[in-house]
């Protein structure tokens, strides 16, 4: 469940109700892509600007390496969203999230994991 301060973060609330949306209307059981795809098309119907699949660059003293990570969804530049269709989310799921948020200077994120049978229990926010 989305601690405290999701209660008074106007946007991670958005997109948490279009998460909720897409798994009410599709349920679990299917491929993350599916989840990312429909998702996206949520948030954009809700009039939020939204970039699939955005490339994090790896950068090592001071040189840009040919090895790429990329971030499920990112939200008006500024909520990263991963998405996930597991049996339970990982200590490792966290961390990645962690470190994408590190590597892209971005504040907060959403873990969503949508094989649960209510996406509630299936959301961790994150913050850098």
């Amino acid at each position: 469940m989305p601690d405290e301060s999701t209660r008074d973060d106007p946007l991670t609330r958005d997109i948490i109700g279009a998460a909720i949306e897409v798994h009410k209307t599709l349920g679990p059981g299917l491929l993350e892509s599916a989840y990312e795809a429909c998702l996206a098309k949520e948030l954009s119907l809700r009039g939020l600007r939204v970039e699939r699949q955005s490339e994090i660059k790896i950068e090592y003293k001071g040189e840009r390496l040919d090895c790429v990570y990329r971030a499920d969804l990112i939200v008006e530049r500024t909520v990263l969203l991963e998405i996930k269709a597991v049996e339970q989310l990982l200590a490792i799921h966290e961390a990645q999230v962690l470190t994408y948020l590190r590597l892209t200077g971005l504040k907060t994120a959403l873990l969503l994991n949508f094989n649960t049978p209510y996406l509630r229990g299936g959301i961790k926010r994150l913050s850098n």
